[in-house]
């Protein structure tokens, strides 16, 4: 398999970590980010795929929610396919997604790990 890039956006120090480890153990090469403008600002390194959090907290301002974010990347690089990585299981959130274009929705559960990792095998391994 070849090197493939992969951005990991996410506020949880704890998730990118678990996430990172995983992916480079699987022979991916991850980036990680706590917030999508600083994805955004990196859309240059041209990843092959970015795994986002839908939503962000950050003390003294708002930033971007990841729709927000999968918009400005879908308009920037509409090649690069994204997993919206998430808690949030309401319907109708996953459906506007899937409307949008995301490649894949992976909840935050007891199986994130295993079931993002067989999402990035899906997607970079057709």
């Amino acid at each position: 398999m070849e090197d493939k890039l992969i951005f990991v956006v996410d506020d949880d120090p704890v998730i990118t970590s678990l996430v990172q480890a995983r992916l480079e153990s699987a022979g991916y090469s991850a980036r990680v980010f706590a917030y999508g403008e600083e994805c955004i600002a990196a859309l240059d390194e041209k990843p092959d795929l970015i795994i986002l959090d839908f939503y962000f907290v950050r003390e003294g301002d708002e930033p971007m929610d990841g729709m927000a974010v999968f918009g400005e990347i879908t308009r920037l690089a509409p090649e690069i396919p994204v997993i919206m990585l998430s808690a949030q299981e309401r319907g109708d959130v996953v459906l506007e997604f899937a409307r949008r274009g995301i490649a894949d929705y992976v909840i935050k559960d007891s199986d994130l790990i295993d079931n993002l990792l067989a999402g990035v095998k899906d997607i970079l391994e057709q």
